[in-house]
């Protein structure tokens, strides 16, 4: 009851509030009651016009200055610094062009303002000008695209040239599992049809196979620095992105198809960790987290730097937490940890054989 009081309370004043301000426009007395705009309000409007260019030029200055630090450091792989080299190109033309035409808006807007008595000069048509401003973007942007599709072509070389090392990446709500292709190199067919959980199968690997025997299931994905990583990539239920951030590298994964990337690691993750922007987000990390820590909140522990893949689509209320760890090492730390995994054929074909022994032995016993 004491709310509904005072919602009615506060209705009340607010039909009230707004009658008073009616009476007061009512009881202001005015030379002129024109509802169309003269020389004073054109005046007003063009100084307004500046006001709001300074604001915006404003705004973008203390936006670079202010939060320029959350910017991703320097690429971790091959292709990464001209990925960058490309984006910040881009980023100053824009900025150049959004200055200079802002700029231009707002001044003639102010100089060639309504005043009472001044005519506008109109001509239908300059062939000069139409050329100038149309034959400007048609270079540059020409230019920009060629450049992307050059850069394009030069990210997307998968091939096998290089001995490049096979990994698939796979998607599922809402975690991903990584799949590497074990002493030969090479992955086994899958197919979501086969996926067997009661026998661990849970990529869907062909049992039948020789390829898949030897494939290496994780849950945490390590790289050796220095080569050529192909990306398999499936999904087994919606549309995901891989997202690898600091290697410049996104792809999707979609249900029924593959979809490739390929990319060289060239900064291990403890090389990654000593670079000062790094140093300089972790430390101002872990400063906001003991403040958290000394309130007693949660997500509080200390924070170290890693590499990283994300989901990039909204795949489903738990896409904010689809991630998966990636190590970056030497080759001597990556063969050190790869002979320490268990293969396919170990874990889920040698788990199958032995169950067929025992209902062997069982059936052998009971006769």
């Amino acid at each position: 009851m004491t709310t509904l009081l005072t919602l009615v309370v506060l209705a009340l004043v607010a039909i009230a509030i707004w009658q008073m301000t009616k009476i007061f426009e009512l009881s202001q007395l005015k030379a002129e009651n024109s509802q169309i705009a003269n020389d004073s309000d054109n005046k007003t409007n063009g100084y307004l016009l500046f006001a709001f260019l300074i604001f915006i030029y404003g705004i973008t200055i203390f936006s670079f200055w202010k939060y320029s630090k959350f910017l991703l450091p320097e690429a971790g792989s091959a292709h990464g610094a001209e990925y960058d080299s490309l984006m910040l190109v881009s980023f100053v033309i824009i900025f150049m062009v959004q200055t200079l035409t802002q700029g231009l808006l707002h001044y003639f807007g102010y100089k060639y303002r309504g005043v009472k008595g001044n005519r506008a000069l109109f001509f239908a048509d300059s062939d000069r000008l139409e050329f100038i401003w149309t034959i400007i973007p048609v270079i540059v942007l020409s230019g920009l695209i060629l450049w992307g599709l050059y850069t394009w072509t030069t990210i997307m070389d998968i091939n096998d040239d290089d001995d490049p090392l096979i990994v698939e990446l796979y998607a599922q709500q809402f975690n991903w599992t990584a799949r590497y292709g074990g002493e030969d190199n090479v992955l086994g067919m899958a197919n979501v049809r086969m996926i067997d959980i009661d026998k661990a199968n849970v990529l869907g690997l062909d049992e039948s196979d020789t390829y898949a025997a030897d494939d290496i299931i994780v849950k945490e994905l390590h790289l050796p620095v220095g080569r050529k990583v192909n990306f398999k990539m499936r999904s087994q239920d919606v549309l995901h992105s891989a997202y690898m951030p600091h290697f410049r590298a996104q792809m999707n994964c979609v249900p029924g198809m593959i979809t490739q990337f390929s990319f060289t690691p060239i900064y291990t993750t403890e090389e990654m960790r000593q670079n000062p922007d790094v140093v300089d987000k972790v430390k101002r990390t872990n400063v906001i987290r003991a403040e958290r820590a000394a309130n007693g909140e949660d997500n509080s522990d200390p924070w170290e730097f890693d590499y990283i893949l994300l989901c990039n689509k909204i795949c489903g209320k738990s896409h904010y937490n689809m991630q998966m760890k990636i190590i970056v090492e030497t080759q001597e730390e990556y063969d050190a940890w790869i002979a320490e995994q268990k293969t396919f054929g170990q874990s889920v074909m040698g788990q199958a054989s032995t169950d067929e022994f025992n209902n062997i032995e069982s059936a052998t016993a009971v006769n």
